[in-house]
């Protein structure tokens, strides 16, 4: 385990490397330009000369480089060019409300999608199978607005048990806060629990045709024993790989759900800084979440050992 981790480990190091050499570069090709978007509509020489010589846009690219990794290294992502406060606190405000949601939409997934795949493929041609594909198809073709709004409509205009929009930090009122992202978690959650069914219900398909299962079932198990001791652990290991990544996309993906319940959450930021050609919090937030990434890849491998012996040698 030690040995696996140490590995691991010296490949995120090139890795991280190499993406913030990628970042840094794609950067330059967006249209615009930072130092004209800063000075405002007067756009006087003397300011954009200012502003290009404050914010080093009139060095060298690998120049602008060096200057921008040595801050990231030190913990400081450089400062917003239209909110006029260090990424670094922008982030710090962000992130913990799309982690919270990105967290409870995939627990969402897992508690539906998981066992109706397991229940689907246990009971394959029955009506549970049925109802358990037909779920699947409705979740994946749903689109997430329009889930999102029909939610607002029912539980917030017409029965009132739920905000509609805003949000609450757990920190200040954890009631509230669930309350208030429930339904966002719930729209996002629902895709994914549609995906995780299909794919558990394939893995838990091969997995019970294979050798040790029928060994297994040959011993005089329980059925209940084979399944949950036997099958599901090892049908989990691709689960656990499609969970890591979803987790990943919901933090940088969830712009559109975060708009209709206007939450003001990490998605939203990014989204705001391209437009804003806020190059600093572009750069800041992308390398933030290519980290996430590769550490959320690097606890589905762990993931894997723990939940499959096998692996481990």
């Amino acid at each position: 385990m030690l040995n696996f981790l140490a590995r691991r480990l010296a490949q995120i190091v090139p890795t991280l490397f190499f993406v913030s050499v990628l970042i840094f570069s794609l950067q330059q090709l967006l249209p615009g330009d930072p130092a004209l978007v800063m000075a405002g509509e007067e756009r006087d020489p003397a300011v954009i000369e200012q502003i290009r010589r404050q914010y080093r846009l009139d060095q060298p690219v690998p120049v602008q480089y060096v200057y921008w990794i040595k801050g990231v290294l030190s913990g400081d992502f450089g400062e917003s060019l239209r909110n006029k406060m260090p990424v670094r606190e922008l982030i710090a405000q962000k992130l913990p409300v799309t982690l919270q949601l990105g967290s409870m939409a995939i627990l969402i997934a897992f508690l539906i999608g998981i066992p109706a795949g397991i229940v689907a493929a246990v009971k394959k041609g029955s009506a549970w199978d049925y109802c358990a594909n037909l779920f699947a198809l409705w979740g994946i073709s749903t689109p997430n607005f329009w889930l999102g709004i029909m939610l607002i409509f029912l539980f917030s205009i017409e029965l009132g048990w739920l905000p509609a929009s805003g949000y609450v930090p757990l920190t200040e009122n954890w009631r509230a806060s669930l309350a208030v992202t429930i339904m966002p978690a719930f729209v996002l959650g629902n895709a994914i629990a549609a995906v995780l069914m299909r794919h558990t219900r394939s893995a838990m398909l091969q997995v019970l045709e294979s050798d040790y299962v029928r060994t297994a079932r040959a011993k005089g198990l329980l059925e209940r024993s084979v399944i949950l001791k036997h099958a599901m652990r090892n049908a989990l290991t691709p689960v656990i790989t499609l969970g890591a990544l979803e987790l990943g996309t919901l933090l940088s993906g969830a712009v559109l759900t975060e708009q209709i319940f206007s939450i003001p959450g990490f998605g939203k930021l990014i989204v705001d800084a391209v437009f804003n050609r806020d190059y600093a919090v572009v750069q800041g937030v992308v390398l933030v979440t290519a980290t996430i990434y590769i550490t959320l890849n690097l606890v589905a491998d762990i993931a894997y050992i723990l939940v499959n012996p096998r692996l481990r040698g």
